[in-house]
């Protein structure tokens, strides 16, 4: 017990880069997705097919893999040729990465709702945008909460892959106390670190899902 607490400040020190990577991709991602769910169901074609593509693109291929191709292929493309720090080549590729996911949710969610709703708003003199903020977001919200929620959920545990750009993540941490103390008890801590973020957002879309329940 003695050893436990003793890891417990390094371990949390550890969690401060998971936590900011979290809430910085969340906060570029959400809006990235929303935005880009519009131009999937855009009536411009060509708007549509680049987004698409970006979509299969970013579905299609490993988070790691896009992880360290935007830290080591950066520097290496002829008209961009910058090299990203490590916190801000995670932040790029983790919300280029869920932007996409999000599209998804969001673009479903949109096309769930019945075209008459937007054929009654227009008969009502309702522009697109009051349209939009009016009658089709607030029913879209109630739709893609559950999917958003899962996805957020495996925003936390997507965030220890990071541990490839040997950030001091939390599982970096982790893995440097058992190397360094031979003992197994840094990946139980963790494993309760993880389950204890997860339980706050799984018990916080709850709570959200009920709110929003209430209104059917």
């Amino acid at each position: 017990m003695d050893y436990i607490i003793s890891i417990i400040p390094q371990m949390l020190m550890g969690t401060v880069d998971t936590l900011r990577l979290f809430f910085i991709t969340i906060v570029l991602a959400i809006p990235l997705g929303i935005l880009l769910a519009f131009c999937r169901v855009s009536s411009f074609s060509l708007l549509r097919n680049v987004v698409a593509a970006y979509v299969y693109v970013l579905r299609g291929t490993p988070l790691m893999l896009q992880l360290l191709f935007v830290y080591f292929g950066l520097p290496f493309i002829p008209v961009i040729g910058v090299r990203l720090d490590d916190f801000p080549a995670a932040v790029l590729a983790f919300a280029l990465n869920y932007g996409a996911y999000f599209c998804e949710i969001f673009r479903a969610g949109i096309q769930a709702i019945p075209k008459g709703q937007y054929e009654a708003a227009k008969t009502l003199g309702m522009n697109y945008v009051q349209t939009m903020r009016r009658i089709i977001l607030p029913q879209v919200f109630k739709i893609i909460l559950p999917p958003v929620s899962n996805e957020t959920i495996t925003l936390v545990k997507d965030t220890s892959l990071i541990y490839v750009l040997a950030m001091n993540d939390l599982l970096r941490t982790t893995r440097n106390l058992v190397q360094r103390d031979f003992n197994i008890m840094p990946f139980v801590v963790a494993g309760v670190f993880y389950l204890v973020m997860t339980l706050i957002l799984t018990y916080g879309f709850n709570k959200l899902e009920k709110h929003f329940a209430r209104w059917d």
